[in-house]
């Protein structure tokens, strides 16, 4: 195992030759396989990957939480301040969540509990005054925080709480699984210091688990970088970031896109996911989509060994050949001019909408909060427009006008399309219903026609091929698709009747960075293909400027600012957009606590 050389304490975290077999629905699956690392007392370890590359399942194991009914069956070794963890009774695994490990979700208001106050769950920490740690974390009011129910509170303070719960309890670890995955920017770097600021203070290790790697940038000092449950390179994070030595940390780093990506052509991706013509136990489990990959690759699985190109190690047997896949992304074509009409597709005029909030008067009215408070904005037919904010600021309220789904309290919506305006919502597994086919929920806007009939399943497949999906996958139930699959299908449904307006509501937001470059570039293909007009929501500021033809910037309900994408990054106007821009985090930001 390589280990840097200027750690000379004794580590908090050691784990060794680490593998976890789960069984799904009787079919055992390596989750985990040979997982080697160490860390110490304050350090901050990003660990990246793709979904389904096993990251949470070290969080897991490490707390001796797997699902049992998943028959879990771990070996190699776990020893957490001393203490050896793999095989150990359940009363050593209780009293390490409760002393040595502690854990930050990526849904906080899954993990608490919505029938009790923040007090009362925090009182379970037992690490001092509630007031004081809450305080810590920055939150504001404390007292009213602490005497709330959760969802009074916004999902920043959701985080805070969750972050005050688990260092109360001063674990010697701490695994902070996709924290910021749902914020807005301002509220990431606000986390992002806080967790930066805890590191420092309380001497506490990290494992940050995360697919952003300018979030890893901005806050770690190493980085494990995890394919098929195999660490395939690890190293310090501002050597992996200028000179990733394995194929796979080079096509993470490729698909990322920021604030300087271009523009102008396709964001370059990982290759597609193929089904595995080879015994993986025996090879490289990336050789099937490597571009790089030799014959070896297939045959003999490549140790994790010294790096020719930075201090730490990978598992290629031909990384010296990574540095030329730059070239080859870049012969990627332009994309073709959009021809934008007059005609406007959505036009918002004087839009106002308030919501009740508060405690209800004696009466049982509440106060109305204004939400959205006099918006204009129009859309031509061919054109984009994203609209970014932090969380509160009215966006999603403002599609759902425009989509018709709720009624505006002031002003007009106006659209020019007899077909009502289709969505793309966040979560594209849940936008699916689960024991339909997929053929079946693609062909459900034919309406007049059969999609069980001969040309009902014709143009479903013409659908799924304009969105890259296989028809094969036509009689395929949504479990039995990954969540790219499942976000394909649900354009495909938008786009078989093809809608002047299609209205994004964050779908990018939970995905990892090649599935996320992915569904910018479907989108701008469609788009383009089908002269489609599109209001893209995001509080992506970077993915806001890849894709649209204007950004428009909501703060409070309100439209601040509206600009060509490259003009508002450049010079913005308003006080409100620079601290967006500011926000951002970048990958030559310096990790560490």
């Amino acid at each position: 195992m390589i280990k840097l050389s200027h750690r000379m304490s004794e580590p908090v975290l050691a784990v060794k030759d680490l593998s976890v077999v789960l069984s799904r629905e009787g079919r055992p699956s390596r989750v985990l396989d040979g997982i080697s690392f160490d860390m110490f007392r304050g350090e901050i370890i990003a660990l990246v990957g793709e979904s389904g590359s096993g990251k949470t399942s070290i969080g897991l194991t490490l707390q001796g939480l797997l699902p049992r009914e998943h028959l879990p069956q771990i070996a190699g070794s776990i020893r957490l301040a001393g203490i050896e963890l793999v095989g150990a009774r359940r009363r050593t695994l209780q009293s390490a969540r409760r002393d040595l490990v502690r854990a930050i979700p990526q849904d906080p208001m899954g993990a608490l509990n919505p029938t009790m106050t923040i007090r009362r769950q925090m009182r379970e920490s037992n690490g001092g005054s509630i007031e004081e740690w809450l305080s810590r974390t920055g939150l504001p009011d404390p007292d009213r925080i602490a005497d709330a129910l959760p969802h009074r509170l916004s999902g920043g303070q959701r985080q805070r709480v969750l972050i005050a719960m688990a260092m109360m309890a001063r674990p010697k670890l701490l695994i902070a699984d996709e924290p910021t995955t749902a914020l807005d920017v301002t509220m990431q770097a606000q986390i992002l210091d806080l967790l930066r600021d805890l590191a420092r203070d309380q001497q506490t290790a990290i494992l940050f688990v995360t697919h952003d790697l300018s979030v890893a940038a901005s806050l770690a000092e190493r980085v494990l970088v995890l394919y098929a449950g195999r660490i395939v390179e690890m190293g310090s994070m501002q050597d992996v970031a200028r000179n990733a030595a394995h194929p796979y940390s080079a096509g993470l780093l490729a698909a990322r896109f920021d604030l300087d990506s271009d523009r102008r052509r396709p964001l370059p991706t990982l290759p597609s996911e193929h089904t595995p013509s080879i015994k993986v136990e025996n090879a490289c489990a990336y050789a099937t989509r490597c571009p790089i990959a030799q014959p070896d690759c297939m045959a003999i699985r490549p140790p994790l060994a010294p790096a020719s190109v930075h201090d730490g190690a990978v598992a290629c047997f031909h990384h010296e050949q990574t540095p030329s896949l730059s070239a080859q992304r870049a012969d990627a074509k332009p994309w073709p001019a959009q021809a934008i009409q007059e005609t406007a597709a959505l036009r918002l005029s004087n839009i106002g909408k308030t919501y009740p909030t508060g405690t209800r008067s004696f009466w049982g009215r509440r106060q109305p909060q204004a939400v959205l408070r006099s918006v204009n904005l129009s859309i031509k037919l061919g054109e984009c427009v994203a609209l970014v904010g932090e969380s509160g600021a009215g966006k999603s309220t403002l599609l759902r006008i425009a989509a018709g789904l709720v009624v505006p309290e002031s002003g007009t919506v106006t659209r020019f399309d007899r077909l009502p305006p289709q969505v793309v919502f966040q979560d594209p597994v849940a936008a699916l219903t689960p024991w339909l086919t997929i053929g079946e929920q693609i062909g459900e806007r034919l309406r007049a026609v059969s999609p069980d009939s001969d040309y009902g399943r014709r143009r479903v497949g013409e659908a799924m091929k304009l969105v890259g999906l296989d028809p094969v996958l036509m009689d395929a139930l949504p479990a039995e698709m990954s969540v790219g699959q499942c976000q394909r299908a649900v354009l495909a449904r938008a786009v078989i009747v093809p809608p002047g307006l299609l209205l994004c509501d964050e779908p990018i937001s939970a995905m990892d960075v090649s599935l996320a470059a992915t569904t910018l570039n479907l989108l701008s293909d469609l788009r383009r293909r089908l002269d489609m007009a599109m209001l893209f929501v995001t509080h992506d500021l970077a993915a806001a400027r890849i894709i649209a033809d204007r950004v428009a910037v909501l703060k409070d309900g309100e439209l601040v600012e509206i600009a060509d994408p490259d003009a508002i990054i450049a010079a913005p106007q308003s006080a409100y957009t620079r601290s967006l821009i500011a926000a951002m985090p970048s990958l030559q930001a310096g990790g560490g606590p």
